[in-house]
């Protein structure tokens, strides 16, 4: 029995009203007919004036026969089923791939898998409208599916969840059937960079036989890929453009698309020092970055940047994101797509590193969106020796890219027209949608991981068919040749030509003695100077006038009379506000917010930013309040009065390596803002040790860089378990060395205060590292007046006023929180032979103010350095290398691989032990 014969008792008006009322509310008719409707409008509500429903209903009331009816819309249906698998999995039956056969997958896309044979193929559908065609037959369907989806570009877009994104991907490729069309003009210009890539690797390879350069080799038309998209960009209104990328292809992208003087490439692989003047060690050179300005063919101006990153894959990614949205914030505020940075992966870094699902999940936040990031992965289908199959357990490496619903383009490497395609697409949808899109350029690699390896150890296979494979400049140049756009000559005169200017320029550059390494982003950096230990001792004015405290102290301390807080926030503002303007002790929040304000005041911006730090990990904070009701945050810092800057705090995403990647890249960008990134606890901040290692520690010494991002990390021991007591100082001083950073652990609010005012008021910029304070927070004697934070200066080390110093006979020094626990002591056993002094800054260690406090000592013969960490942690192993006025004895626990016990009690009695031995020199932990 025909299964649609139920429609020959219905009436057309019937129908009519039965899926008016199914449009309206689907669930409110009779299940049959819901999925009869749902059947017939799949897909087919964007092509067709009429609906399914109603042609149904028309039909059978002119009395065609219903069986053929039905088979004809059965068949209609199953078109559309096969136009869907197209679009979603279209991208598996590509010809993508230039150099292997592709995985297989099923089911495939045959016809006879979607209810249709080869007798449909002359049969004329209505279902073509789906692709925005005119009726026609199935073959002719086929042919434009194919085009669109399984050609040289494979697209990946149908998870998306907006119709309208969806609408608009569908557009754009259905236009020219995802086909490049460019005029005669645009392929030789394409053809031209494409043999700047080409050429640029071929001479290198002849000229430095065996050197790492890490070649771009099997992916040249990246370059003219880049090429089009910039010029492109800045026709769309693009200023600045903000990339970051690993070591492949890195020196080709420098010449060709950042204009470096090829000059200064040869003197890199020459090996020679660098200039008389340079304060620092270099790098290699595929580590190095550029900052230029590019005019582009119609005269418009764009300036590129290319930041430096180590052999770390990925690290990158997080700095340029940085870098994008601190020149978006200062530059563009109100249009972020002026900004456009551009994330180059390798095909086993952006599937295996941890960072880009970080990078990833920033992408719409609202401390640290940029507007859409184009991702770029340069495809090799290897990584160093590991095969794909065995780098990734997704299907595509570029699977991350679905956690933010962004599409992917897959893209056949050797159709260079394809690449520059792809690109353009890419660029329109991040400026149509300010979110990212990913390109996946596949290619190969011509040669090892480095051109001294031998790539036959690991995959004979691949590199055997290598061997024989044209590089993608011929082969387009063999279709231009094919076209009759070009003549047989064209290529050997363009690649003749450049090789004429790199020759010119070797040979110039071996008449130079010395490598001149041009600085990164020097024009964020006019009026900024690299400092010695000297100046980074230099006593700085951080002086603010109180009248100006005041100010921002009445404002800080007033919630708006028009709304409603918790009894526990009104409580809280009403205490600082007591404690200004009657008490006179200030604490530790209200140091912190005062230093905020003041700089805000003077025109400089602040930006912070961390897991939790709105309100504090230890509710100490409180830079934003929410009213009760409502849940609308009040920042009381952004409301003060004659603000010259902006005061910005955001709760970060879960992520260490990450954000502070991000935040070091907004500090690198922007000199004049206070960037602040703050631990959860301090030890959190090993999850970004790689940022610490490559870039906080070292970037002023490898690339010129100077960066002031200042790092939080709470730091005690009160009994929390090993986890959460040390924020691992050892490791920070292991890394301190040629004036690289500052290394700080306060012990009064207006030190601390006047730390972060001098971190913006020197006329150079370093990182800062501070080991801030947990129960000190709230400490009775954590305190100071506002004439401390009026008049003060931060004090490297602070002295003992409370003694008589002719009657000491043990000096003590010691840092942080373990000053209160000895002071303590010393009150208890009334020990007046004992004076603690406590070293503010670690590094550089202020040297000469410790000299004229030991001796202004003249009986002291007992010198200790007293810390609450084990022995092989804390600052000790530091002091051993670095403080060698007097002999010191330590007082501490022993070494531990644990920074503390899980035990209170353990914890509580070794802490006992270790002050304790401050006191009786006998004893030895």
């Amino acid at each position: 029995m025909d299964r649609f014969s139920f429609l020959n008792a219905a009436h057309t008006e019937f129908f009519a009203e039965l899926y008016d009322q199914y449009l309206e509310n689907p669930d409110s008719i009779e299940p049959s007919w819901r999925s009869f409707f749902q059947g017939f409008d799949f897909g087919t509500a964007t092509y067709n004036d009429e609906s399914p429903a109603v042609q149904m209903a028309t039909a059978v009331a002119e009395g065609q026969d219903c069986s053929v009816v039905s088979d004809k819309l059965q068949k209609e249906f199953n078109v559309l089923k096969l136009i869907d698998a197209y679009r979603t999995r279209g991208h598996l039956f590509t010809r993508t791939n230039p150099v292997r056969d592709r995985r297989t997958y099923t089911p495939t896309l045959d016809i006879e898998n979607y209810g249709l044979s080869k007798a449909d193929l002359t049969t004329i559908f209505d279902a073509a409208k789906a692709i925005k065609i005119v009726p026609c037959t199935l073959q002719e369907i086929l042919g434009h599916l194919d085009k669109i989806y399984c050609q040289s570009i494979g697209v990946e877009y149908m998870y998306i969840r907006k119709p309208e994104v969806i609408q608009w991907i569908q557009d754009k490729i259905g236009y020219n059937d995802n086909i490049p069309k460019f005029s005669a003009d645009e392929k030789k210009n394409i053809l031209g960079k494409l043999n700047e890539a080409v050429s640029f690797e071929n001479f290198l390879h002849t000229k430095y036989v065996g050197q790492k350069r890490f070649s771009l080799e099997g992916g040249e038309s990246l370059i003219p890929g880049l090429d089009a998209l910039i010029d492109a960009a800045a026709e769309k209104g693009v200023e600045q453009f903000v990339m970051g990328m690993a070591h492949r292809g890195r020196l080709n992208v420098l010449a060709n698309i950042f204009g470096k003087n090829t000059q200064d490439i040869f003197s890199e692989f020459d090996g020679k020092d660098y200039d008389d003047d340079a304060l620092f060690d270099g790098d290699v050179k595929y580590h190095l970055g550029l900052t230029s300005d590019r005019k582009t063919k119609t005269g418009k101006s764009i300036n590129i940047n290319l930041a430096p990153n180590p052999s770390h894959l990925e690290t990158v990614g997080a700095v340029i994101e940085g870098i994008t949205r601190a020149k978006q914030d200062r530059y563009f505020p109100d249009d972020f797509s002026k900004v456009l940075p551009i994330a180059l992966h390798g095909d086993a870094a952006v599937a295996g590193q941890g960072i880009v699902y970080e990078i990833v999940q920033m992408a719409q936040l609202d401390g640290y969106k940029t507007g859409g990031t184009i991702h770029i992965v340069i495809n090799n289908q290897v990584g160093f020796t590991t095969n794909y199959l065995d780098a990734r357990s997704s299907t595509y490496c570029t699977d991350v890219a679905k956690v933010t619903l962004s599409p992917v383009l897959h893209v056949n490497a050797d159709d260079t027209e394809a690449v520059v395609h792809a690109m353009l697409f890419a660029l329109d949808y991040r400026m149509q949608f300010g979110s990212d899109v990913f390109i996946d350029l596949l290619g190969y690699r011509k040669y090892g991981h480095n051109e001294g390896d031998e790539p036959r150890f690991t995959q004979p296979k691949l590199y055997k068919l290598l061997a024989k494979h044209k590089n993608p400049r011929d082969i387009y140049a063999e279709k231009l040749l094919a076209d009759g756009i070009i003549d047989a000559t064209y290529v050997k005169g363009l690649e003749e030509k450049y090789k004429a200017v790199l020759e010119e320029n070797l040979e110039a550059s071996r008449k130079k003695d010395l490598t001149i390494i041009t600085p990164f982003m020097q024009n964020e950096w006019e009026g900024f100077y690299q400092a010695d230990a000297a100046e980074m001792l230099r006593k700085v004015d951080t002086t603010f006038p109180k009248e100006g405290l005041t100010e921002i102290a009445k404002v800080i301390t007033e919630l708006p009379s028009d709304k409603k807080f918790i009894s526990k926030i009104q409580k809280l503002i009403n205490d600082r506000k007591t404690m200004f303007f009657e008490s006179d002790k200030l604490d530790w929040a209200m140091a912190e917010l005062l230093a905020y304000g003041s700089l805000l005041t003077e025109g400089y911006d602040v930006r912070i930013s961390g897991q939790d730090v709105e309100r504090g990990t230890f509710s100490h904070r409180h830079a934003v309040v929410k009213v009760e009701d409502s849940e609308e945050e009040v920042i009381l810092l952004q409301q003060l009065k004659d603000q010259k800057g902006k005061f910005n705090i955001f709760n970060s995403l879960l992520s260490e390596y990450g954000v502070v990647g991000f935040d070091y890249g907004y500090a690198l960008a922007s000199p004049k803002t206070l960037t602040i990134w703050e631990a959860q606890f301090g030890d959190f901040s090993n999850g970004a040790q790689i940022m610490l290692d490559q870039y906080i520690s070292a970037a002023e010494d490898k690339w010129n860089n100077q960066n002031g991002l200042v790092m939080l990390l709470p730091h005690g021991y009160e009994g929390q378990g090993a986890e959460h007591s040390s924020a691992r100082m050892e490791r920070y001083l292991q890394m301190c060395a040629n004036e690289n950073m500052y290394i700080a652990d306060c012990t009064t609010p207006a030190n601390f205060y006047h730390l972060l005012r001098r971190q913006m008021k020197t006329t150079f910029r370093k990182p800062l590292i501070v080991f801030t304070p947990k129960s000190l927070l709230r400490h009775p004697l954590v305190v100071s007046s506002v004439d401390e934070f009026a008049t003060g200066t931060f004090q490297e080390t602070i002295d003992d006023t409370t003694v008589d110093k002719k009657a000491v006979k043990t000096l003590v020094f010691c840092t942080g929180k373990f000053y209160y626990d000895l002071l303590a002591e010393r009150e208890t056993n009334g020990r007046t032979d004992v004076a603690l002094v406590r070293i503010e800054q670690l590094f550089p260690l202020p040297i000469e103010q410790l000299k004229a406090i030991i001796a202004s000592y003249p009986n002291a013969d007992d010198y200790v350095w007293a810390q609450e960490e084990p022995r092989n942690m804390g600052a000790y192993s530091f002091m051993l290398m670095n403080f060698d006025l007097v002999k010191l004895r330590v007082a501490s626990l022993k070494a531990y691989s644990a920074p503390a016990a899980g035990s209170y009690a353990r914890s509580k009695k070794r802490h006992a032990a270790a002050i304790a031995m401050v006191f009786d020199k006998d004893l030895f932990n």
